[in-house]
């Protein structure tokens, strides 16, 4: 563009240089020829002088004209595009730039009246989606709330204005809304440590529960969902309180019908022999029961929101023996070796009873479904900041689909075997919750034809405090 402007420009200037030389060739050389003759020769030079510098100042003046005129108009242009970027500058996307003409300045105004009319358009598509995203979020039933870096509200949706009220607005302090300390420390937690942050509101709305999660944004803020679970954690408390009194109920008859059948059996009176068959059938069942039902009351238990740990400093060395010592004869009778794969010093802290229901589980586990291994071994190795347990066996194994649902209350991969064993299919998850309530972690590992390995981890107890010294200040 800037090569064409000069090249007008200097086509203008040829222009009126040839304009100049005309006018001198046509009228002042003519004009002075004529007035020259009747003069006499010292005043010839003289007029002559005066009628170039006319000439030229006549010229020049002609020339400033048409350069100011040319000047103006590029300048009035050159100011509407200032003005309309401005305006875009506004977000104006409604101006537009007028065209006046097919000069070298058209070319320019149309492409950014083109430009401009793109932007209407992505503009409009993005406010478009918008609504739709803000519909969406306003239709969940979850509260949605993000969250600017400074902790004030960019935006809520209409459940959590409903569930807030008037004190949610953007802009706000989000801790001026939503008084909760678990909300507001999840929010921090994911603000700080820019990663998803969960947890569980009972006070911020009364009589109802929420889950919280918090997820970093981008920015630097934070996106807070709540969940309200209410139902749910009502429903759990139902199903929960309905297997604990069942199980209760279930088994006081049970106890009795074994204690009667036991006697029955080992009474000296003779009885017949497919009688004696029954009644060891139906104690084997009756057992049976007795178990699942302990197990439901156990798992009921350490499911319960009210659960509670006598946690204490244990030597993680001194689980694994205990573990060991106190399943020996168990493990005897079965023909299968225990063995311990040694344990670090560490301490963790740790419920001895709870520890000894986790181990117990898992080795009688080990025993039932890796009995061919003959084998089983028992240890632990510290890491950075826990303790990680295992117990292996050295059995059949369990295929991959398995293993991430054999946590799960009456899953069985084998029903029949499991029937024949005598399993519930409970010891797994109650060992889970055990461990999750201790602050660690379980899962399984296996190959076919290589046994399996259980897992868990508890956290290393932190070091005690040095005792202030009495000659402080």
């Amino acid at each position: 563009m800037k090569s064409k402007l000069f090249t007008k420009l200097l086509g203008l200037f040829v222009l009126l240089l040839v304009f100049q030389a005309a006018a001198m060739q046509f009228v002042f050389i003519p004009f002075l020829a004529d007035r020259l003759l009747d003069l006499p020769p010292d005043k010839t030079a003289l007029l002559f002088q005066k009628d170039v510098l006319w000439s030229g100042l006549i010229a020049l003046a002609v020339a400033l004209s048409l350069a100011v005129w040319v000047a103006s108009r590029i300048a009035a242009r050159l100011q509407q595009v200032l003005t309309f970027a401005r305006r875009l500058a506004d977000l104006d996307l409604g101006t537009r730039l007028p065209l006046t003409g097919n000069d070298v300045l058209a070319a320019p105004e149309t492409a950014l009246n083109q430009a401009v009319e793109q932007l209407e358009k992505h503009f409009a598509e993005i406010e478009s989606r918008r609504q739709e995203l803000a519909a969406m979020l306003d239709s969940m039933q979850e509260a949605v709330v993000a969250i600017t870096p400074e902790g004030a509200v960019r935006w809520s949706n209409a459940t959590m204005q409903r569930m807030a009220g008037t004190q949610i607005h953007t802009g706000r302090p989000l801790v001026h809304s939503l008084r909760d300390p678990d909300v507001l420390a999840c929010v921090r937690a994911a603000q700080d440590q820019r990663e998803i942050r969960y947890g569980r509101a009972s006070s911020l709305v009364p009589g109802r529960i929420f889950e919280i999660n918090a997820a970093p944004l981008p920015s630097g803020g934070a996106l807070v969902v709540l969940h309200d679970v209410t139902r749910v954690e009502l429903a759990e408390k139902s199903r929960r309180d309905f297997i604990a009194n069942v199980s209760h109920e279930l088994r006081t008859p049970l106890t009795s019908i074994q204690g009667y059948v036991e006697t029955l059996i080992e009474d000296s009176f003779p009885l017949p022999e497919a009688a004696r068959e029954f009644l060891g059938i139906v104690l084997k069942n009756t057992t049976r029961m007795n178990r699942l039902t302990e197990d439901l009351l156990a798992l009921a238990s350490v499911e319960s929101p009210d659960y509670k740990l006598a946690l204490q400093p244990s030597r993680a060395s001194a689980l694994v023996h205990d573990a060991i010592e106190s399943l020996g004869g168990i493990v005897g009778d079965s023909g299968v070796t225990i063995e311990s794969t040694g344990a670090p010093g560490s301490i963790v802290m740790a419920d001895p009873d709870a520890m000894n229901q986790v181990f117990g589980n898992l080795i009688e586990n080990a025993i039932k479904y890796g009995k061919a291994g003959q084998r089983i071994c028992v240890g632990a190795r510290a890491l950075e900041s826990v303790v990680e347990f295992s117990v292996r066996d050295f059995g059949p194994g369990i295929a991959s689909e398995h293993l991430g649902r054999i946590f799960e209350r009456f899953y069985r991969i084998d029903k029949a075997r499991s029937r024949e064993s005598g399993g519930t299919g409970l010891g797994l998850a109650i060992v889970k919750h055990i461990v999750l309530a201790h602050g660690g972690r379980i899962w399984a590992e296996s190959e076919l034809g290589k046994g399996a390995t259980f897992r868990f981890t508890l956290p290393i107890a932190p070091a005690p405090a040095d005792p202030p010294s009495p000659y402080a200040a």
